[in-house]
């Protein structure tokens, strides 16, 4: 969960530099939030595969989102339509362009942070759901997901 805020809050300066158009510091470095995605992404996936197995993959979604502090649910719904957008915007400024050669421009960058920002923080609020809910076998339809967040309500 740590590695997950880790690579979050970089992946948000290289998406601002990015979007400002300033040169990154550690030039090719910001590429390893490339490869920290999966360090924190398999993880997550895996670790919450235990405890949801036996739901659809919508409501385990839903489920594990409803132990979540409301902010984080409205950040992740956030930075997802944003990176929606910002992949339509990337595309759009790259077709047609030649590849780059050297250092990737900044466009580059933020067409790439965009997606690092859903993958680390999807991975963080997996992470903190898995960690607020370590017994999840029971759950196995909505109105168990209802109970579930009424529990966690109670002192």
């Amino acid at each position: 969960m740590v590695i997950a805020a880790a690579g979050f809050v970089p992946s948000v300066a290289a998406h601002v530099m990015a979007l400002a158009g300033k040169i990154l510091p550690g030039g090719g470095l910001v590429w390893m939030l490339h490869v920290g995605i999966f360090l924190v992404w398999f993880p997550a996936i895996l670790s919450n595969k235990r405890k949801f197995k036996t739901l659809k993959r919508r409501v385990e979604w839903e489920t594990m989102l409803a132990v979540c502090p409301v902010w984080m649910r409205r950040v992740l719904k956030l930075v997802f339509a944003y990176a929606l957008v910002n992949f339509v915007l990337f595309f759009m400024a790259t077709i047609g362009q030649p590849k780059p050669t050297g250092a990737a421009p900044a466009r580059v960058i933020r067409g790439f942070s965009g997606h690092w920002m859903v993958f680390y923080w999807a991975a963080f609020v997996t992470l903190c759901a898995g960690i607020k809910t370590p017994h999840w076998g029971h759950i196995t339809d909505s109105a168990s997901v209802q109970e579930c967040k009424s529990q966690q309500s109670q002192p």
